[in-house]
């Protein structure tokens, strides 16, 4: 159980092995300035190139700026800078212009942002209005065909990081051409980079930005694509790098690296087909089911990324089924990393017209295109785990039932002018059970994650008290002397039974911080 199943990958994805090991020949052969012209530039200038043609090759775009980024925020960034830029010349010089910027319901909170950022910024003046999407979680074209005359700039995803669900661009390219609109057009394609087939020149988008760290390139590296002749405002400017596109020495170690997962696209022997996707897309929501009776799949399959599900277990908080599999080492989020310190509903399900419980415990699995049968073999595995850990039994062993109690001994006093331990990392846990040998360590996980395993702290062995059980056993703790050591799975609950430990008076107590996320076994 201690073997990771990675199911965050909308998240974030591994670095691919062959994009490390080119990230690290880019830094120890092929670290020149590409903007030097002595030979150790020019092979850096080389790479770049090389790495840029073959983006274009795969993304299908022979025409059209094609800029390397930090990632898709960046990407937004630009794209909405330059359109808004555009649409001021165009209602300085007289010309007419429509007055909404207009974005899907469902986009990343980077898009609405962006745009009232720099609508407020340059002064442009116009309404942002979210355009709705149906129950599948697709654009409502009806609403486009009305808006669309009085759109200035449109932005859309091609698939969404939280549901998944796969945008009806030629849908939304027809309503604008029948509309005779001259509106900017932006996709985020962040989703979409080895998982949809993709020719952008050969389409109406005028953005189209994109992030390596979404198909197993490092962080701090991503691409956007201009389209021939859309207009173009540089949001970086200083020593004119990428033809003056986008100022800053270039991040060489991160393009090789994307380069590298290019390459693999390119090559097509890889990753996963389509049809491979969804077969092992089926066989995980088949163990959830079985696992789960009343899930409930909050997108479409036939709509959706086959990399991709969202569900709802009634009855139960999407925090606890986070914790849950967690405990198992199943690493699944609720929704957008970026929102997920938020304690809200998603508001994706909420534009798709979820009710807000369902919105407000929905758990998102995802996976890239490079798992093997192997790795979705496993998950459903743990997935059955985490259903028979629902059932079971809090452990016999708990100081507190007596059942497996251990007599209370005498602490030992702390030496003068030592400080009462709180906080303790990974070495601090060490030398704190050093220095207290009788010290009980107390899991305050819920008892289906303690069923799970705890791992052995040091070689000593824990026992099992929910942090929702503590209050009621507020004599215990008054009466226990020997040192206790709390923790949890992040550092959060553990954080607050050790204070209230303390403010029953207990003075040695302290608790792992960061949890058992940052110790490894």
């Amino acid at each position: 159980m201690n073997t990771e199943i990675y199911l965050d990958a909308n998240a974030t994805s591994p670095v691919l092995p062959a994009a490390n090991e080119a990230a690290q020949s880019a830094m120890a052969d092929c670290f020149g300035n590409p903007s030097s012209s002595h030979a150790a530039g020019l092979r850096a200038r080389a790479l770049l190139e090389a790495t840029r043609s073959r983006a274009r090759r795969v993304l299908g775009a022979p025409t059209g700026r094609l800029t390397f980024t930090s990632g898709a925020t960046e990407g937004i960034g630009t794209a909405v800078l330059s359109a808004l830029c555009a649409v001021r010349e165009r209602r300085a010089a007289g010309l007419p212009c429509g007055d909404l910027l207009l974005y899907g319901a469902t986009e990343h909170k980077a898009v609405p942002e962006s745009l009232a950022h720099w609508n407020a910024l340059l002064g442009t003046g116009l309404t942002l209005q979210a355009l709705p999407v149906d129950r599948n979680g697709r654009h409502r074209l009806d609403e486009l065909r009305t808006l669309a005359p009085r759109t200035a700039f449109l932005c859309t995803m091609a698939a969404n990081n939280e549901s998944g669900v796969v945008s009806d661009l030629d849908g939304i390219a027809a309503v604008l051409a029948d509309a005779g609109s001259d509106a900017l057009w932006m996709v985020d394609c962040v989703q979409a980079l080895g998982k949809l087939p993709l020719a952008l020149t050969s389409t109406r988008i005028d953005y189209a930005p994109f992030s390596g760290h979404k198909l197993y390139a490092p962080k701090g590296i991503g691409m956007l694509y201009v389209r021939e002749g859309a207009p173009y405002t540089p949001l970086m400017c200083g020593g004119g790098q990428e033809g003056g596109q986008r100022s800053g020495t270039e991040n060489m170690a991160g393009i090789a690296a994307l380069g590298a997962v290019l390459r693999l696209l390119e090559e097509g022997r890889t990753f996963r087909t389509h049809t491979q996707l969804s077969a092992m897309r089926e066989r995980l929501a088949a163990s959830l089911r079985a696992a789960f009776p009343g899930i409930e799949f909050n997108a479409p399959f036939e709509y959706a990324l086959p990399t991709t599900l969202n569900f709802t277990l009634p009855g139960r908080s999407g925090k606890a089924l986070l914790d849950l599999f967690d405990a198992a080492c199943v690493r699944v989020s609720a929704g957008s990393a970026c929102a997920a310190a938020q304690a809200a509903p998603s508001h994706v399900l909420l534009a798709m017209g979820l009710p807000q419980a369902r919105c407000a415990n929905a758990v998102r699995m995802s996976f890239g295109p490079l798992v093997d049968d192997a790795f979705i073999d496993e998950a459903c595995i743990r997935i059955a785990r985490c259903a028979q850990a629902l059932l079971a039994p809090p452990p016999a062993a708990c100081p507190v039932t007596g059942s497996g109690a251990v007599s209370a001994r005498p602490a030992p006093a702390p030496a003068a002018g030592e400080p009462v331990p709180c906080d303790l990392d990974a070495k601090g846990l060490a030398r704190f059970l050093d220095t207290h040998p009788d010290a009980l360590l107390i899991d305050v996980r819920e008892a289906c994650e303690h069923a799970l395993g705890t791992p052995s702290l040091h070689g000593r062995a824990a026992y099992s008290l929910p942090l929702s059980r503590l209050p009621e056993h507020a004599a215990w703790l008054c009466r226990e002397t020997r040192p206790l050591v709390f923790f949890c799975r992040s550092g959060k609950r553990s954080a607050q039974a050790a204070r209230f430990a303390q403010e029953l008076g207990h003075d040695t107590v302290g608790h792992l911080a960061g949890g058992l996320a940052l110790l490894t076994f």
